[in-house]
């Protein structure tokens, strides 16, 4: 018995010391606070309501987020908006989707590569992707903003560092159960939610599906690169899987 109950408290503090993903959380709640306290949310009383509200995201979007023909204009203010754009959502279903994907699939990369190196990933794969579709789309004059370049970076480093793993999701239309699927199995219905969340009013911020495959495809090939099959460790009675294994 006593052996037992010691094997449990050695499992219990091998738990407590595993690494967490603090920068995953911190970005989460970033981006909601900055939705919250913005205008897209439609909760502050300072941006007014009915077409003043309307006025005032428009302007917000126009502010905070990517405009391609204004990118390469020289200006330095343009040039900050594919990093401010990362932290601004256009609705309540972008924001939600976003994030939810992000917490699924940014913990497990992150213990992966590091704080500081998640980080800078994150950062740079979601400002290179929204750079990327600016590029393609010069004369475009829409607004663009969302995390879903840097959160489609994410899902690329995902399935190259963990390709076999299952990971625990909530499936809204069966009633927010959590199940468990494999992650090429997840990732169209991140794709479905972009889709939904692109069915804004014609004067919202656009939805770039360029930027996803350019953040996709950046995230994969800067995994695959630097970790290449090294990620594919073995687990051991004393050692907690790598793979195949996702603990929120």
């Amino acid at each position: 018995m006593v052996s037992n109950w010691s094997a449990v408290a050695g499992r219990a503090a091998q738990a407590m010391r595993r690494p967490t993903a603090p920068m995953t959380y911190a970005l989460i709640g970033l981006c909601c606070l900055i939705f919250l306290i913005g205008p897209a949310a439609g909760l502050n009383p300072a941006y007014g309501s009915g077409e003043e509200l309307f006025a005032a995201q428009r302007a917000y979007f126009r502010r905070w987020g990517v405009i391609p023909a204004e990118l390469f204009e020289g200006a330095a203010g343009s040039a900050l908006t594919p990093a401010t754009a990362l932290f601004v959502h256009g609705s309540w279903v972008h924001l939600l989707g976003n994030m939810l994907f992000l917490y699924v699939f940014g913990m497990m990369t992150e213990e992966r590569m590091g704080r500081i190196e998640f980080t800078l990933f994150y950062l740079g794969c979601g400002y290179l992707a929204l750079l990327g579709y600016a590029a393609a789309n010069a004369d475009s004059d829409q607004s663009l903003v969302g995390a879903s370049g840097a959160i489609s970076a994410v899902l690329g480093a995902f399935l190259a560092l963990f390709p076999r793993a299952r990971v625990t999701s909530l499936l809204p239309f069966l009633f927010f159960l959590p199940l468990r699927f494999p992650a090429w199995v997840v990732l169209p219905f991140w794709a479905a939610l972009q889709w939904l969340a692109a069915g804004r009013a014609p004067d919202g911020p656009g939805v770039a599906y360029l930027a996803h495959l350019v953040g996709f495809g950046l995230g994969f090939c800067y995994a695959w690169a630097r970790y290449g099959r090294t990620t594919r460790v073995k687990a051991s009675p004393s050692t907690p899987a790598r793979e195949g294994e996702n603990q929120p």
